[in-house]
């Protein structure tokens, strides 16, 4: 009987060893994987790039005057977080001589170039390197959390077709430069993690530091909003009046947070619309000077470069994102993640002026990779993904050599 018994005990520990040797590798071998495989084909593309445009002499929006793959890598405003991070924000704002704002600092936001200033104090690195070195981990860091995101609204085969069709994706070498998207990214799957494992203060801790990394984080404060409403309605007096006190005061403070940087930006230079005048500076050069009203951005845009036409565009593409969020299988993947990326498209549009940022504002979105429109068969995610590796040489030709984003 001993032995039996001790045969029984021996049997039980080593299901639950490989129980969690296979947890542990589906929740971040599996993710690592994906990444470190999507950055071996972003850095050929890259690198090869890189190559071409420096021994034919082809200009490109990077910094030129020591030009390595580093500075490559370093492109398009990432010379802002370099000044940022070099040499802090300036107290007034640069004008031309007829006093309209030009581009400056204030347009981007503290975490990021104080993260690489950090670590170039550390280690004496340049901006390019410990930028691009930031970048890479934080990108990481974000397949991991999205995959574990996925898991836990959806199943491990969304989760893998999903982290694989992000660090593919066309803007899938994003992940790997010198640009704050990588960091926000993580902060942003970190944050819906948190709330859909209910753990919402630290929703709140990163919401708040996702706030000052990049626009945009208001729309998790209506995914808190979102959770606290269904949460309500299907547990009714079962719900802890504690947590929906906390889910309140959560959101209120990712919101506030949200919304404090224009007025930073206000208090320090001294002009109340600094960070807004900053912002439409950028977009001089599309639609000429503009008054800026909320949801008409698009409209304006489409209306400009193709008339009435364009008008009629964006009426499609909105109707379409309708029909999107209302499917099904978007649906299924939890009022959380629901509620973030239709409120965070909705901020796209009430805001932003489409051009070619465009594909990096939207990666934010990427827990609908999850749903069935991309991942259902395998054949059908096997093709995106294709797609994906397909476009992002296409995308890296067009955003370092034709239209910086």
């Amino acid at each position: 009987m001993t032995s039996v018994s001790e045969s029984s005990r021996a049997s039980r520990a080593d299901r639950t060893r490989r129980t969690l040797l296979h947890g542990l590798h589906s929740r971040w071998t599996a993710p690592l994987a994906i990444w470190a495989a999507s950055r071996v084909v972003s850095t050929v593309l890259l690198a090869t790039v890189f190559v071409l445009a420096t021994a034919n002499g082809w200009p490109f929006a990077s910094h030129r005057q020591d030009p390595s793959f580093f500075t490559f890598s370093g492109s398009w405003d990432a010379s802002f977080y370099r000044t940022i991070a070099e040499h802090g924000y300036p107290s007034s704002l640069p004008t031309d001589a007829a006093g309209h704002v030009q581009p400056n600092p204030w347009a981007f936001l503290p975490v990021f170039p104080a993260v690489v200033r950090a670590l170039m104090t550390v280690t004496g690195g340049s901006f390019w390197v410990v930028g691009v070195v930031v970048s890479t981990l934080a990108g990481a860091a974000a397949c991991i959390v999205l995959y574990r995101l996925v898991l836990a609204v959806g199943c491990s085969h969304r989760a893998r077709w999903a982290t694989a069709l992000f660090a593919f994706a066309p803007t899938g070498f994003l992940l790997q430069v010198a640009y704050a998207e990588s960091t926000l990214l993580l902060l942003v799957f970190a944050g819906l993690l948190a709330l859909v494992r209910r753990r919402y203060w630290l929703v709140g801790v990163f919401g708040v530091v996702a706030a000052f990394t990049k626009p945009g984080v208001l729309a998790l404060a209506v995914a808190l909003a979102v959770h606290l409403v269904v949460r309500w309605t299907r547990e009714r007096r079962a719900m802890p009046v504690r947590d929906a006190v906390t889910i309140a005061v959560v959101g209120v403070v990712v919101a506030a947070a949200g919304l404090a940087w224009p007025v930073v930006a206000s208090v320090v230079t001294g002009r109340p619309d600094a960070y807004l005048d900053t912002e439409l500076s950028w977009w001089v050069g599309y639609i000429g000077r503009q008054h800026f009203a909320p949801l008409t951005p698009w409209f304006v845009m489409a209306g400009t470069w193709l008339g009435p036409v364009g008008i009629g565009l964006v009426v499609v593409v909105l109707l379409g994102a309708v029909w999107f969020f209302r499917r099904r299988d978007v649906r299924a993947l939890g009022p959380e993640v629901l509620g973030f990326t239709a409120s965070y498209a909705l901020y796209l549009v009430a805001v932003f002026l489409p051009q070619q940022s465009l594909p990096r504002l939207l990666m934010p979105m990427a827990p609908l990779l999850g749903s069935d429109v991309f991942v259902r068969t395998r054949r059908r995610a096997v093709t995106w993904l294709l797609v994906g590796v397909g476009l992002q040489p296409v995308a890296i030709v067009l955003l370092w050599f034709l239209g910086y984003p």
